[in-house]
């Protein structure tokens, strides 16, 4: 169970940091990034669906894919290769756990993904030069925004 985990979660790591090169650095943008690595990979075990067991088999797409969409943040965010890294891992985890509970529901692998990449832009990760993450810094400046509003709102009212 642990190997076959393990195995999945490198498939998902390895799909995000492929993704994330060709979108950024190779410039092909988010979604032909992701589409390409989807279909390479899903082309592969659709074809060839006796090379591994069926638990792979179905598998690995799934992880692949959510990974590609870790793999498809924005070039203006300011992520670290520790959360391209974490991101995958904490998705692969939420994936495990949860994906009984999204059985017939669209968008689970999107919603998945999209939950684990902003729990991890949530760390405050210092940089070599002594700056917090973009991420952090909104999730403060969208607490300010909210704190001034209350504020704003108990004045009106008093």
């Amino acid at each position: 169970m642990l190997v076959e985990f393990i195995i999945f979660t490198t498939s998902s790591i390895l799909a995000t940091l492929v993704t994330y090169v060709l979108n950024i650095h190779l410039k092909q943008g988010p979604v032909r990034a992701s589409a390409l690595i989807a279909l390479l990979v899903g082309g592969f075990f659709h074809f060839f669906p006796t090379i591994f067991s069926t638990l792979y088999t179905q598998n690995i797409p799934l992880y692949v894919i959510g990974g590609t969409f870790i793999g498809m943040v924005s070039s203006t965010i300011n992520i670290s290769y520790f959360s391209l890294l974490f991101s995958p891992i904490l998705f692969s985890v939420l994936l495990h756990f949860t994906s009984k509970l999204f059985t017939g529901y669209g968008g689970a692998l999107g919603t998945t993904a999209c939950i684990s990449l902003m729990c991890t832009m949530a760390f405050p990760i210092i940089t070599k030069n002594k700056k917090v993450t973009y991420g952090y810094r909104l999730i403060r400046i969208i607490f300010k925004k909210q704190r001034r509003k209350i504020i704003i709102k108990r004045k009106f009212k008093a």
